[in-house]
């Protein structure tokens, strides 16, 4: 710890409402026209076997889109909701003291994630998409004293936006779609 770092009440960072909003939207727009398409088209696959398949990638993604992150005195934590199963997120817990360095790794698309190493050598990912990034850093910054001035998010608000423009197109061409298999089911 620093000379520096303040006495800080527990914070709790949730991830981005814009990166939660965008990624169920994409979703949705890319599985939900899938059991009228299957039931048009005489797939093998029945619809209903779709829709409980949906439904299960539905809950996964929304259970992984629960992470919460609390920040305080005595070190930063990453949870989920309570009945996300263990098994599935786990979550995790590192002290301040046990903090060595914040390491920098490119991702397989060219991007920057961050890792925290621990005194026994564990790497934890930084949680690059919550809200409020850059006052998470800032705490991590008192809380460690390593220099995060460099540290950014992975991906930028914006490009959340576009993509949630471009979803929201795509779910205008799914409705037209289910519209069209709902017709062509009709008529034969």
């Amino acid at each position: 710890m620093t000379a520096n770092s303040a006495n800080i009440s527990a914070s709790v960072f949730r991830l981005s409402p814009l990166i939660r909003m965008t990624l169920l939207s994409l979703y949705i727009a890319l599985t939900v026209p899938l059991p009228f398409l299957s039931q048009v088209t005489a797939a093998p696959v029945p619809p209903g076997l779709l829709w409980i398949g949906i439904s299960i990638g539905f809950v996964a993604l929304y259970a992984v889109l629960t992470e919460r992150v609390t920040v305080d005195d005595q070190g930063i934590q990453v949870t989920y909701r309570a009945w996300v199963p263990r098994f599935f997120r786990k979550g995790w817990f590192l002290p301040w003291s046990e903090v060595k360095e914040l390491k920098p790794r490119t991702t397989g698309q060219g991007g920057i994630v961050y890792y925290f190493l621990s005194q026994d050598g564990k790497a934890y990912l930084l949680p690059m998409r919550v809200a409020g990034f850059a006052r998470f850093v800032q705490i991590v910054q008192a809380k460690t004293g390593i220099d995060t001035t460099d540290v950014r998010p992975l991906a930028q608000p914006w490009m959340y936006l576009i993509l949630l423009v471009f979803t929201l197109l795509l779910l205008l061409v799914d409705g037209w779609a289910i519209a069209t298999a709902l017709t062509t089911r009709q008529l034969t």
